[in-house]
């Protein structure tokens, strides 16, 4: 990630992407099965679906708990803000309507195999980070940068694992995960 100078208020992104030897829909699978990130990620703790959900569906609502050694631990709450299967799943952190962050994993058949993107934007509701921000607001601009080449590690970090075992599943053949 290349220095932009964003502040939190200009909503900055981050995305990362990779190609996957195997179907959308066994990519899928993987990237709807909320439960499994943790195991793909230093920060993310847990996840539960809320509301007696089992899976993702639009409007559907999860509770992520994190930990991050400069940010301490938390819990926020999720919603499903978009959901097309084997295509897109999107979630806005908190407020639907004025997020603290937006995930969002596109699956896009290409070259017999699968393009998984996964993107994610910053604010723009005050999320933790912006603790920090208060906290030393002549800094703002490194804060930020900091924050975004983490997700962008973590979110590289992620694709990394979903590739190997969508990949592993594809030759072994077996049809779920």
């Amino acid at each position: 990630m290349e220095w932009t100078g964003a502040r939190y208020a200009d909503k900055p992104t981050a995305e990362v992407h990779t190609w996957i030897a195997a179907a959308p829909e066994q990519v899928w699978t993987l990237v709807s099965d909320i439960e499994l990130m943790p195991r793909m990620s230093s920060e993310l703790q847990s996840v539960a679906w809320l509301d007696s959900r089992s899976g993702p569906a639009l409007g559907a609502r999860f509770i992520g708990r994190s930990k991050h050694e400069a940010l301490g631990e938390w819990a926020t709450t999720s919603h499903i803000v978009e959901y097309e299967p084997s295509r897109v799943l999107a979630w806005a952190v908190e407020d639907p309507q004025h997020p603290t962050a937006i995930w969002r994993f596109t699956l896009e058949p290409q070259n017999g195999g699968t393009l998984l993107r996964e993107w994610m934007q910053m604010g723009p509701a005050r999320s933790g980070l912006s603790f920090a921000i208060d906290r030393m607001p002549e800094k703002e601009q490194k804060i930020v940068f900091v924050r975004m080449r983490e997700f962008e590690a973590n979110m590289t970090v992620t694709l990394e694992e979903i590739k190997k075992l969508a990949e592993r599943a594809s030759t072994s053949g077996e049809a779920s995960l």
